[in-house]
């Protein structure tokens, strides 16, 4: 109760400032969510599409959780009506919001289990069905999502290779994929959307090189494209991608790392913007976020450059617009905005904001 008391009374005086500062009437429109492991909460803004700035609007609790975990992944539900917050001390948790329509706003509506620490979680297509990866665990799970949005007991656990890290499904939703940092490998699954059940594929696994670290993917909107970026050596690998029977076939070989970066390699996350133009990679060890260009037609990146950013840049997003990017630091507890020129893909660092301790993920949701 104390929790939720606290989030209540974090929550309305933001709110107001919100509406005070611009937010204005109905305030439907983009907005922004931060996992922050450490104070176990969710920072939220509203975007303003004009300027980039951030409003803030409210600090939603983990209501049930006391003790901070390594990291605090977050799903977003494919109506944009939840979302769901992975916990990962102890007891393992899947904690669900309702997010408001209006106000984008959070309102817990309940709590369900996870087998596991999971480092990533992901819903599939129909929002029915949320996957997760256990890096300390060396094992994936899949769990239904009820109609109230809350997470149900898992119905597979399924052991991997070494440090299981994300997993996603591909854009059909027939295929789901698993990185094994571990082991150099990703996992390649069937999946029943009916029965919400994977199975091995054929060949169950993608090689990659040894000691790479393969980390986090994602798919080009397209769907002919699969991009994957390699913790241990900085690489991002781009690879053709089979549809109709989840192939994967590697086509290019980049780097995240600047190119007068001599310290060692620790990249994080990648994404595109909406249209496919753009590809951006975060790097922990050189505290920077690297761009690129992406061919449509072949999938191959051409390097932009790179600039720097918040301190072990763990997470970052791109606004649904593709206009702007918002990166956090595990480190300064502080998300610093880029504008995305539209010609040429490169950053211009906007503004930094507080958000709470160890912010490590954010997700962007346009309403309604």
């Amino acid at each position: 109760m104390a929790r939720s008391i606290r989030a209540i009374t974090v929550a309305l005086p933001l709110a107001i400032m919100a509406i005070v500062a611009g937010g204005g009437a109905g305030m439907a429109g983009t907005f922004a969510y931060v996992g922050n492991a450490d104070s176990n909460d969710i920072s939220v803004f509203r975007l303003a599409p004009e300027t980039g700035e951030m409003i803030a609007v409210q600090t939603a609790a983990l209501v049930g959780v006391e003790k901070p975990g390594a990291s605090t992944p977050l799903a977003v539900s494919p109506d944009r009506r939840i979302l769901i917050a992975g916990v990962r001390s102890q007891p393992y948790l899947a904690v669900s919001f309702a997010i408001d329509p209006v106000s984008g706003m959070l309102r817990h509506i309940g709590n369900g289990p996870l087998t596991d620490s999971m480092a990533n979680i992901a819903m599939d297509r129909t929002g029915k069905v949320l996957f997760s990866a256990s890096y300390g665990g060396n094992k994936v799970a899949v769990n239904p999502v009820q109609a109230d949005g809350v997470v149900g007991a898992p119905v597979q656990v399924i052991p991997t290779g070494l440090n299981a890290h994300a997993i996603l499904p591909d854009p059909a939703n027939r295929f789901v994929f698993a990185t094994n940092l571990g082991s150099d490998q990703v996992l390649s699954f069937s999946f029943n959307a009916a029965t919400g059940v994977l199975t091995a594929n054929d060949p169950p696994t993608i090689k990659v090189l040894n000691k790479s670290g393969p980390r986090h993917f994602v798919f080009h909107p397209n769907g002919k494209f699969v991009y994957l970026v390699h913790e241990l050596n900085g690489d991002v690998a781009v690879f053709s991608y089979h549809g109709r029977d989840g192939v994967w076939q590697e086509i290019q070989r980049t780097t995240a790392l600047p190119s007068d970066f001599g310290g060692k390699p620790w990249a994080a996350d990648i994404h595109l913007t909406p249209d496919g133009r753009f590809f951006y990679a975060s790097e922990r060890g050189s505290n920077t976020i690297a761009a690129f260009k992406a061919d449509a037609a072949t999938g191959q990146l051409t390097t932009i450059g790179s600039v720097p950013t918040e301190q072990q840049p763990r997470g970052f997003n791109i606004d649904p617009s593709g206009r702007y990017l918002a990166a956090v630091g595990e480190l300064s507890d502080s998300m610093t905005v880029y504008g995305i020129d539209q010609a040429s893909g490169a950053l211009t660092r906007l503004k930094s904001y507080p958000v709470g301790k160890k912010p490590n993920w954010v997700e962007f949701v346009s309403l309604p």
